[in-house]
């Protein structure tokens, strides 16, 4: 049936193009969540009237994330290159890809971070600190718990922007289903791996968003 449809499509070329997509969506989903996390919980504290409240330190961390957000992606891949060509040791793959596909999103997951974090009560907050709690059970407890739904409903926005950014990254070699749509597709003008590469991003943008709305509907107490 797929022959049929689409004759001008290698389904084991689609279909090894998807893993790559799916595995930098992966890796560099899991990297961003960590950083992004860290980054957004030193946002939070370091903000005026917060536990470790320090301008100089929010200020500068607040400066390089609004920098590094700031940049546009296809230009941070060019930026980045010596650096991936050090850690990685190539600037070609899938595994090229993945410092800037982390470096591009953390810093936006980070700001979506301090946001969830300034929804939880502050009253919460102050009485766990009267009980004695410190950093980790404030963190572990209280802001993470009482913010999961929407540090789920960030990291859902933030992975599908991943997906976006393989496709980019793909053009200038990073493997993946835009990189099949851009070589196979564009440059030997055949609109059919276009179209499949296409259906097959547009696939996974829909599951993130539907397993991402159920977990939030899910763990949402309100």
């Amino acid at each position: 049936m797929f022959e049929t449809l689409l004759p001008r499509v290698d389904p084991a070329r689609l279909w090894q193009a998807t893993l790559d997509t799916l595995y930098m969506t992966a890796f560099a989903g899991v990297a961003t969540m960590l950083l992004g996390l860290i980054l957004g919980a030193l946002l939070f504290l370091t903000s005026p009237g917060q536990l470790w409240a320090n301008r100089v330190i929010y200020g500068v961390i607040s400066v390089v994330v609004n920098i590094a957000r700031a940049i546009p992606f296809i230009i941070l891949l060019v930026l980045l290159i010596p650096f991936t060509k050090t850690v990685v040791g190539t600037i070609l793959g899938t595994n090229a890809a993945l410092p800037a596909l982390i470096f591009g999103t953390a810093p936006f997951y980070a700001r979506l971070v301090e946001i969830a974090f300034r929804e939880v009560d502050r009253g919460v907050i102050e009485a766990t600190r009267a009980m004695g709690g410190g950093l980790p059970t404030i963190l572990l407890r209280v802001l993470i718990p009482e913010s999961a739904p929407a540090l789920i409903s960030g990291l859902t926005v933030t992975l599908i922007a991943l997906v976006s950014y393989t496709a980019m990254a793909g053009v200038i070699g990073a493997g993946g289903l835009g990189h099949y749509a851009y070589l196979e597709g564009f440059q030997r003008n055949n609109q059919q791996v276009t179209f499949a590469a296409t259906g097959v991003i547009l696939i996974i943008v829909f599951a993130i968003q539907l397993v991402g709305d159920r977990t939030t509907r899910r763990i949402d107490k309100r």
